[in-house]
């Protein structure tokens, strides 16, 4: 697989992802569902801001590994949050997350009304390819 990354500013590196990715020769593309603070049961669980996008990030994981695909080919990251603001303050799990996966994703930020589940402060969906 080759990638390329297309950065026509310098403004987002700050933000550790890419404006564009564009792949070549994959062999699949894995879509994820959006993944939050839930458990292995399905319920949702209570949690500030931080400890929710880490357990996101540790549901999209196994969802990666469970499907063979490797992390480090995380294309594009959209999240999905009900506070820009609060999720901005704890923005070094989402840096921390792309840097130990030594990926470099497309990325969208929303903030919503609401998620599927009263509680959910954020969701997690990604794009990887194989």
């Amino acid at each position: 697989m080759k990638t390329n990354t297309i950065n026509p500013w310098s403004w987002q590196d700050n933000f550790g992802y890419a404006q564009a990715v564009e792949v070549k020769h994959n062999n699949g593309t894995l879509y994820c569902s959006g993944q939050a603070a839930i458990d292995v049961e399905g319920a949702p669980v209570a949690g500030d801001m931080k400890e929710q996008i880490q357990l996101a990030f540790q549901n999209l994981h196994k969802v990666i590994e469970k499907a063979g695909y490797q992390t480090s080919n995380t294309v594009r990251v959209n999240f999905y949050t009900i506070s820009i603001a609060d999720f901005f303050a704890e923005y070094g799990e989402v840096i921390g997350w792309f840097h130990a996966q030594q990926c470099k994703p497309a990325s969208t930020l929303v903030e919503v009304k609401a998620l599927a589940y009263p509680g959910l402060l954020v969701e997690i969906e990604a794009t990887i390819v194989g």
